[in-house]
């Protein structure tokens, strides 16, 4: 019998699998949704995907129309881009994120933890509104690991970094805390002020940093929706 590639139905939900259910793919489109365009920020977002396999992904999501590849000026020569197939896909992608935040059971969601990828993902949601307006450093030890410990977010008016080693800057708030209650906060799971109080959170330096830090921390997107399960 000759093989059929894909499913070989003419079933709009099999058409659209076919671009959307191969490894990672979903996972490329959240981090687009999430604002990454260049090829380095796709791997952050993703560290346990390889290069080739992302840089396959992309040429599959830009044969089907869903990504573009622009020139530009900057470093690195290029970006991608959704095209307005890739826009109407967000709905879809975001909705999988939905249900997996109501309905996939709270061990499974904390089962697999990446310090890298929670400051990441912190990164780039962080809220500067409720912050002072002046710089403001953030350093947080993750001291069980056994490998990298300590990263520093850097926010000052509005521009946020995440630096891996040492910026050289005055910290003003110093997060101790355990990998599993820092990432159950960043799910929504949980709160600061809970973790804090359980002793699997630390906060020492500004108050103001301190009292404010569930307001101004960079949660999921999904982290407001709320279990329909029994943890």
């Amino acid at each position: 019998m000759k093989q059929v590639a894909g499913y070989g139905q003419f079933c709009p939900v099999a058409l659209a699998a076919e671009v959307l259910c191969t490894r990672w793919t979903v996972l490329v489109l959240r981090e687009m949704y999430a604002g990454s365009t260049r090829f380095n920020e796709l791997r952050r977002g993703m560290p346990l995907m390889s290069p080739t396999l992302l840089s396959q992904r992309l040429k599959d999501l830009e044969k089907f129309g869903v990504v573009e590849r622009v020139k530009t000026a900057g470093p690195g020569g290029s970006e991608y881009r959704l095209t307005a197939a890739g826009q109407d896909l967000r709905s879809i992608v975001m909705g999988l994120g939905v249900w997996g935040q109501r309905w996939v059971k709270t061990q499974s969601s904390l089962k697999n933890l990446d310090p890298s990828l929670l400051m990441w993902d912190m990164r780039r949601n962080i809220n500067p509104t409720p912050m002072p307006q002046r710089r403001s450093v953030i350093q947080f030890l993750y001291p069980s690991l056994a490998g990298k410990q300590r990263y520093w977010l850097v926010i000052d008016r509005g521009a946020v970094d995440l630096c891996l080693i040492d910026p050289g800057f005055e910290v003003d708030l110093y997060v101790v805390a355990e990998l599993r209650a820092m990432t159950a906060i960043w799910m929504g799971l949980t709160t600061v002020r809970a973790e804090v109080q359980a002793g699997h959170l630390k906060l020492t330096g500004d108050p103001n940093l301190k009292r404010s830090m569930q307001a101004w921390l960079g949660l999921s997107p999904f982290a407001k929706e709320k279990k329909r399960i029994a943890a």
